[in-house]
């Protein structure tokens, strides 16, 4: 099994303050569980986070993160959520001041 870090991404763009985080924690894991979002089995989500509107994903398997990274565009959509919102999935990285966008 990989490394925690390997089976992690990193989700922006999450709405801040529109519904509770334990509602949005499970909207996130619903969304990436699905077929249709090149989803697969989440060990654990990881929201909120010290920094506004990102979360983290971790998947069971790290295969999972290469679907999930290939997928153009991620809608966040609910019907608790009065629209949807798009989310930016990148890799996790352990040294984040590394990280150049």
């Amino acid at each position: 099994r990989a490394a925690k870090s390997a089976r992690t991404v990193v989700i922006s763009g999450v709405p801040d303050g529109v519904l509770n985080d334990d509602v949005m924690s499970d909207i996130l894991m619903i969304h990436f569980q699905k077929s249709k979002n090149n989803g697969g089995d989440v060990e654990e989500v990881m929201y909120p986070t010290m920094e506004k509107g990102v979360a983290y994903v971790v998947f069971e398997d790290e295969e999972v993160v290469e679907s999930v990274l290939k997928k153009n565009e991620h809608r966040l959509e609910d019907k608790r959520l009065s629209r949807y919102y798009p989310l930016k999935v990148t890799p996790y990285c352990e040294n984040v001041s590394s990280f150049i966008i």
